[in-house]
């Protein structure tokens, strides 16, 4: 008898251990089509991309966040976090010592052996893959769920299509479509082609998009850049003015392009707009604020 009660005992005790398991994690497909077990409130997250630094941020979970990647500059208060390399040359060494229960990661950048190796170490690694606005929008609502902040995240959410759809709007009250030339390198002088965030920025906000193109950024001499005949002019740097005074300078050589012509030589922060985070709508609102000024008055 006794021993029949140790036995039920033991079975009881691994069928709760079992339940415990489930409870504790759970699966999910990530972006690569990829099942990933992750805990189930996970706290000792680790970003492997400013992008997703600043989703977590906008999500209100940065209490989780115990190391993000070297250029994770937004909010400010993400740069006082341990460094764990940049997105592209990974610290494997830092991030396991660091102790992550989850790491996120995105496919255009961060290294696949890193990621791999961290799965062998049993660090569980969600990778995300945003291509354009709408999994953008999407890859927000997939975090939010996974950190347990998914009210927050509908509600932002909701916020960031609320601004869409008015830049949708107001779009509609113009048929007119100004060429831009989006200038992101600038020697050599690098624009953006079709399959990027940026062309669809553009469009959006009432832009024809002088470089669109099967070549994501395609690179163009200063003659044929001319030859375009540009109405706006916008240029990104993170050297911010002494580069745009720089590279205006130069264009203003040219006073029969358009955009030099009208003073439409604008530049701007490139972390709006190179980065799938919510601050591409924030992009996006500038560039309607650039492209179609008359339509905000």
């Amino acid at each position: 008898m006794k021993k029949t009660v140790i036995i039920l005992w033991f079975s009881f005790l691994a069928l709760f251990m079992c339940l415990m398991a489930r409870v504790a994690a759970g699966t999910y497909v990530d972006q690569l089509e990829r099942q990933v077990t992750v805990p189930d409130d996970p706290q000792r997250l680790i970003s492997l991309a400013p992008s997703i630094t600043e989703i977590i941020y906008a999500l209100e979970q940065e209490n989780r966040l115990k190391g993000v990647t070297r250029y994770s500059d937004f909010p400010t208060a993400a740069t006082k976090l341990p460094k764990v390399g940049s997105y592209v040359r990974l610290d494997l060494e830092r991030i396991v010592a660091l102790n992550p229960d989850l790491c996120i990661a995105i496919k255009d950048g961060n290294p696949k052996e890193i990621i791999d190796r961290l799965e062998s170490l049993k660090i569980p690694v969600y990778v995300v893959n945003p291509r354009n606005l709408n999994t953008v929008l999407e890859t927000i609502r997939e975090v939010g769920k996974i950190l347990n902040a998914g009210d927050k995240a509908e509600n932002l959410l909701t916020n960031l299509h609320t601004r869409i759809q008015r830049v949708k709007s107001l779009i509609t009250q113009d048929t007119y479509r100004p060429g831009v030339f989006f200038q992101i390198g600038i020697s050599p002088i690098v624009s953006v082609g079709t399959d990027t965030f940026l062309h669809e920025l553009i469009v959006l906000a009432g832009g024809k998009n002088l470089a669109d193109g099967k070549t994501p950024y395609p690179r163009f001499s200063r003659e044929q850049v001319l030859a375009l005949t540009p109405e706006i002019f916008i240029v990104t740097s993170m050297a911010r003015q002494a580069v745009f005074e720089q590279v205006k300078a130069e264009w203003r050589r040219w006073p029969s392009m358009p955009a030099v012509r009208n003073d439409r030589i604008f530049l701007v922060d490139s972390n709006l707009f190179d980065r799938p985070s919510p601050r591409l709508v924030d992009g996006l609102e500038l560039l309607i604020k650039l492209i179609h000024p008359e339509l905000l008055k």
